[in-house]
Order: structure tokens, then C-alpha cells, then sequence
């Protein structure tokens, strides 16, 4: 099997003749290409060829089947200190924007901390609904079959199309420190918004329907405490179980961001009609396991995942590395609904040859069914 096949018989519940192993290393090159500390090895080599070299399954995250628009509105930047204001200026008010950024992330290539976000008080409502009625859709498809062609059988590309409305509401637009506080005091006006923001997702949605694109990233981010079950149950799986019906019908997949402790929302993941967790992020990270999810999730949701990011540093020995990815084997065995990755991503410190080394023992106990002694 290629990779691609590999992708897509896990999709559909089929046994594949091996795990994929895709782990994300934009981050760890973008970083050492700036720093000048590539391995002298890879100096003017590609992502894709460091990938392969390393005996990583292509990541493939860059696909896109819209664009979008703003119309209507005056967008101002200016540079104060060691943040950048963004203003929105439009006919019913203006919102802005602080973004904090320190030298250490941009020495790294990381961009900044959205600290103060559009919506402050309740006055911000009505101009943030006019940036979102002034907001157009455009279809891209042309674009995302260009860059699925330029795949090709090394993988399968996944489109990420931004958070639910509700999430997008908590972390984009007020933030989680104020929008409980919202939520009590200005209960009204952010449903009202929230009705605001389904109509422009369900524009959105329609265009996905219609593309060529096959796997869906939509949502992510949900902790356990941040975005609790009751919350989680009464605004977001009303929204994405419809949505991944309607996929299910057109033969495409849905899979969510799950780089946050999810261990008390596991089986709300399963019942919003989830077919991937990605990135999921497993102890010693956060509190949940990767036993705690198979357990939930059997073979109906696919973990992405396995490998925390920490574990690839060494705060890790080597020996201790070694029995994690031996356990991890075990955990998935025989290795249905399971891509292996690191959550989040390989970061600057990680290791290489670690990378390396679990491409090893991906070749020696990765083939299935995965059998261990």
C-alpha cells in the first residue's frame, strides 16, 4: 500500500498493511531554518525530503477549498512596543485587536498571543456581527486539486476550515478569561451572535460539501476545563453532528483538533460524529490516556497521535523513550482506527534521531496486525 491508501483504508474501518506515521515538523524546520541550525545534512532540503529521509509518511495540512473577503471594513495595524493593534473600522463601530509577541517565539518563527480580542463589552457585539455579514465565502477548488495532484499517492490532504461558531466565540472573539463572564451577563447578545456566526458556518459547510476535498479538520482545542461537558454537550455537538452526517452522506470524514486534556469529553467527541481525533494529546502532557480513548472511542473514532511531544526531549532517557513507544505498540495492537503522530507537533527541542528511531520501530512492529510479545 502507499500512504494514501494506507489514509484512506483506515477511513473506512479496513485493516492497512501498516500504521501511518505522519508527524508534523513545520515548526521544528521553520525554527531551525532561522536559526541557522539545520543538521548540515539537510541544508536546501525540502520539508517533504526531510520527511521521507527520516522515514516519515508525508504530512499533507495545507489544503484549502475556500478563501475568504472582508468588504466594507477599514483594517488599521500599527506596531506599539512589543505588540501589534489591529482596528476594524466600520459604518456601526470600530473593534480592535492586541497581539503580544516576544523575541524568543520570533527568534523561533511562533507567532504572537492574541491578549485582548475584539469583543470587550457589550458594545462590540453589533460591529462584530457586521464584520461577519461583510465577510465572503469563495470557493477554491482549483487550488486544493493543484495541491492534491502535487501529493499524490504520498498521502492525503486534510482541510482545516477554522472552529464551530461557539468556540470561535470563547477563544477567537472574547476569550476564555471573559466569556463565561458573557455568558451570565450578556447572555443575549452572544446568542444572538452565535445565531450570526451558524449562518455563516452553514455557508461555509455547503462549500465544503460541494468540494473535492475528502478529510475535514474542524473544531479543536477542547479541554476538559476550558470548554467543560456541559457546555461542550449543549452547543457543540448539536452543531457538528448534523455537519458530519451530511459528510458521511457525500463520503468525506470529519476529524478535530484534539491537542488538549479531552479526558472528560471523550464520549461527547464520539457522539458529535467525530471520525478522527487530531494531534490528540496523551500523558504525561495532559491527564488523559491513550488507553482512556480506545476504551471510548473502540474502533469508531481514529486517534492521530500517541507520541507527546515531550516525550521525543530529554526529560525523556533514552531507555524510558524506548519502553513509552513499546507500551504504545502494545496500547494500539493490532492497530485499527490508529495513524501514529506527535501531538502537537515535533518542536524545536525535540530530538531527531528520536524521530528517527520511531521510524525504526514503526518497521519493526508497526506492520499489521501489530503482535508484541
Amino acid at each position: 500500500m502507499n500512504n494514501r491508501e494506507r489514509l484512506m483504508a483506515i477511513m473506512a474501518r479496513k485493516s492497512p498493511d501498516r500504521i501511518p506515521w505522519i508527524a508534523r515538523l513545520e515548526v521544528w524546520h521553520k525554527a531551525h531554518t532561522l536559526l541557522g541550525t539545520l543538521p548540515e545534512k539537510y541544508t536546501g532540503w525540502s520539508l517533504p525530503e526531510i520527511e521521507r529521509d527520516l522515514g516519515l509518511d508525508r504530512s499533507a495540512r495545507e489544503g484549502r477549498v475556500f478563501r475568504t473577503e472582508l468588504h466594507g471594513v477599514e483594517v488599521q495595524s500599527e506596531e506599539r512596543g512589543d505588540g501589534t493593534v489591529t482596528e476594524y473600522i466600520t459604518p456601526v463601530g470600530t473593534v480592535s485587536t492586541l497581539q503580544r509577541r516576544s523575541a524568543e517565539l520570533e527568534r523561533l518563527g511562533i507567532v504572537g498571543l492574541e491578549v485582548e480580542h475584539m469583543i470587550k463589552g457589550p458594545g462590540d457585539y453589533r460591529v462584530v456581527e457586521y464584520l461577519i455579514e461583510h465577510t465572503e465565502v469563495i470557493p477554491t477548488y482549483d487550488q486544493y486539486r493543484a495541491y492534491d495532484e502535487e501529493i499524490g499517492e504520498e498521502s492525503l490532504p486534510i482541510v482545516f476550515i477554522g472552529q464551530d461558531p461557539m468556540t470561535r466565540i470563547l477563544q477567537e472573539l472574547i476569550g476564555y478569561k471573559d466569556a463565561y463572564f458573557h455568558l451570565r451577563d450578556c447572555r443575549d447578545r452572544l446568542i444572538h451572535l452565535l445565531r450570526v456566526l451558524q449562518e455563516q458556518a452553514a455557508e461555509v459547510q455547503q462549500v465544503v460539501l460541494d468540494s473535492p476535498a475528502m478529510l475535514i479538520l474542524h473544531g479543536g482545542n477542547y479541554d476538559s476545563q476550558m470548554t467543560p461537558p456541559y457546555l461542550f454537550e449543549e452547543y457543540i455537538v448539536p452543531y457538528f453532528r448534523p455537519f458530519a452526517d451530511r459528510l458521511h452522506e457525500r463520503g468525506k470524514f470529519l476529524a478535530c483538533h484534539a491537542d488538549a486534556d479531552t479526558r472528560l469529553l471523550l464520549h461527547l467527541i464520539k457522539a458529535a460524529g467525530f471520525d478522527m481525533v487530531d494531534c490528540f494529546a496523551t500523558a504525561p502532557m495532559v491527564s488523559v490516556t491513550l488507553q482512556d480513548a480506545r476504551a471510548v472511542f473502540g474502533n469508531d473514532v481514529i486517534v492521530w497521535g500517541g507520541i507527546p511531544s515531550v516525550v521525543l526531549t530529554d526529560t525523556f532517557t533514552d531507555e524510558e523513550f524506548q519502553r513509552y513507544l513499546l507500551r504504545l505498540f502494545h496500547t494500539i495492537a493490532p492497530g485499527d482506527a490508529f495513524i501514529l503522530g506527535v501531538s502537537d507537533c515535533v518542536m524545536p527541542g525535540d530530538k531527531l534521531e528520536r524521530v528517527a528511531r520511531v521510524s525504526e520501530m514503526v518497521r519493526e512492529y508497526g506492520s499489521y496486525p501489530i503482535q508484541l510479545s
